[in-house]
């Protein structure tokens, strides 16, 4: 596989999910365009990212009236016909290390694809970073334009993915070091909430994050192959001094035990330095951290669990606090917060979150336990329970 992954679609394994709704009206793959054209008419489809090189003959034979093409690899007569009879036709995007017109999620083969041969630097997550550094600031409106239509693409597959999911957020913080007590309790989190029928979402970066996708990675298999896992894992604590090492390390944890369970990652360039975890089956990486932070927590319609962290925690406690305030987003969702003297003493957020949720519907939606291990027994029992 290239370094650089530009306009490429997704295998269909890696796809999000199948499009058998007859309203439904994406096309992300081969396959779907084959069965659309089969059945009639392309008119009003949106089509993203697929390669139509070898279909130009059921381009210029399809009524293509008010669809949408983008970042479709075609011939130039069939753009110029589709065009012609009304369609919109935004081209590919030459030597860019991303495909802004994604149709699906990444997973870690892609992200990390060239880690084997050149390390860290030759990845495609590596030349998306340096990109997003070369351009953040330079005040070219179509280098945001392609930032804002990728985040957006990305955010319509993690919906897709997670349409029918009941979703827990685990927060931590990315300091969270292998090998560690509090590393182990985050991975038994992840598996026991992915063995209670819950998917895990985190922040898909290292530390804490990486822990809890790890145990979500874990939960089909015996309880032994999590103990393996973290003393082989211990060996590359940080993915400080290399991040390939780090990455290293977890691959071949994934080449030990494969096929392990599914869980989301959702992490962001702008935190380019921290790299995503490869125990994410399905990653939404975005460049707008703003955009990742609401959108991971607006997606946790079955709680959040709030591990030990500093400030980016904090944030996400109180980012999570103000619409179960307001009630902006419907019920107030569980809130349960790990290590109660960290949270009373050290960073005192609980006293606050109280005094919030006072006589409000979301107090009976929080929750602060001593342990990592009470957290499941805590979430469940705040799902259970009406607010007030």
């Amino acid at each position: 596989m290239s370094d650089v992954q530009s306009n490429s679609q997704p295998p269909a394994s890696r796809r999000t999910r199948a499009h058998d709704d007859h309203d439904d009206r994406e096309i992300e793959s081969l396959e779907e365009f084959d069965q659309v054209v089969a059945s009639g008419s392309l008119a009003g489809h949106r089509v993203q990212s697929v390669d139509l090189t070898d279909r130009t003959f059921a381009l210029l034979g399809a009524d293509t009236t008010e669809s949408v093409f983008l970042g479709c690899v075609m011939e130039p007569d069939a753009a110029a016909k589709i065009r012609a009879s009304g369609a919109l036709v935004f081209p590919p995007v030459p030597g860019l290390p991303f495909d802004p017109y994604r149709g699906g999620l990444y997973d870690p083969d892609e992200l990390f694809a060239g880690l084997a041969d050149g390390g860290f630097d030759a990845t495609p997550d590596a030349h998306t970073y340096r990109w997003y550094q070369d351009t953040k600031s330079d005040g070219d409106i179509f280098a945001s334009m392609l930032r804002s239509i990728h985040d957006d693409a990305v955010s319509d597959s993690l919906d897709e993915h997670l349409t029918g999911a009941r979703v827990v957020g685990v927060m931590g913080g990315h300091a969270l070091e292998r090998g560690t007590d509090a590393y182990a309790g985050a991975a038994r989190l992840g598996r026991r909430l992915t063995r209670d029928g819950l998917t895990v979402a985190t922040g898909g970066g290292p530390g804490a994050m990486e822990a809890a996708n790890l145990g979500a990675y874990a939960a089909p298999f015996e309880d032994e192959m999590l103990d393996a896992a973290l003393e082989l894992l211990a060996k590359t604590p940080h993915f400080t001094p290399s991040v390939t090492d780090w990455a290293h390390a977890a691959f071949e944890i994934r080449r030990s035990w494969p096929g392990g369970g599914t869980s989301a990652g959702i992490p962001t360039w702008f935190y380019g330095h921290e790299p995503p975890n490869a125990f994410a089956s399905h990653i939404a990486k975005y460049f707008v951290n703003a955009v990742r932070e609401d959108g991971l927590l607006a997606r946790s319609n079955a709680g959040v669990v709030f591990l030990p962290g500093a400030a980016g925690t904090v944030q996400e406690i109180f980012d999570n606090a103000t619409p179960n305030y307001y009630g902006s987003r419907g019920e107030p969702t569980p809130m349960v917060l790990v290590d109660r003297a960290h949270w009373t003493e050290k960073l005192p957020a609980w006293p606050l979150l109280q005094a919030l949720a006072a006589k409000r519907p979301m107090a009976a939606r929080i929750a602060l336990v001593d342990s990592v291990d009470e957290a499941p027994e805590a979430l469940a029992r705040l799902r259970a329970q009406a607010p007030s």
